[in-house]
């Protein structure tokens, strides 16, 4: 038996780009100023996928992870604030 975690952060999802509140109603223009104020800190420059987050999943469901375990897996971008 294994277990591990998903940490998502933040994905580009509607309700996340809701709820970032940038005042911006396009999805593009609403992650961009999210970034824009959070620059430096997301490394890839992006919200991660909803796609990205299950394809983590999927792999830590599959054969292919039968060695991983007791992990904390982060799919959000590198977002490093506020961490020390």
């Amino acid at each position: 038996m294994t277990a591990n975690v998903v940490i998502p952060g933040l994905p580009r999802t509607e309700s996340v780009l809701t709820a970032l509140g940038t005042g911006e109603t396009n999805p593009d223009a609403i992650e961009r100023a999210y970034l824009r104020d959070k620059s430096g800190y997301n490394l890839i420059d992006r919200l991660a996928t909803p796609e990205e987050v299950a394809n983590l999943c999927i792999y830590l469901a599959s054969p292919l992870s039968s060695a991983t375990t007791g992990a904390a897996l982060r799919v959000e971008g590198g977002i490093v604030d506020g961490i020390t």
